[in-house]
């Protein structure tokens, strides 16, 4: 019974979390601000995400190994797309 309520209560804070940033993203474009991804900084979070999730996997259960998976790929956007936050650097 307990978990339904957490599901439930998970679950509405999910949809409330989309309909805040539904109205963010419409809010941008009609001011037509855009923002750059900063693709320096995806690599150190997937090596934070790597460390946090062995740690997290060894000491308490083996499903944080998302984590690990989260930091490879993190990681590997980082890495494919650093040319591109280079040139937004030599065009600012």
């Amino acid at each position: 019974m307990n978990y339904l309520i957490i599901s439930v209560v998970l679950l509405g804070l999910a949809l409330f979390a989309a309909v805040i940033l539904v109205f963010i993203k419409m809010k941008n474009r009609k001011t037509g601000k855009v923002r750059v991804t900063n693709y320096q900084a995806f690599f150190p979070l997937g090596i934070s995400f790597i460390a946090l999730g062995i740690i997290f996997t060894v000491s308490i259960s083996p499903g944080f190994i998302g984590f690990i998976a989260l930091g490879i790929i993190y990681m590997i956007i980082g890495w494919k797309n650093k040319n591109k936050q280079q040139e937004t650097k030599t065009q600012e």
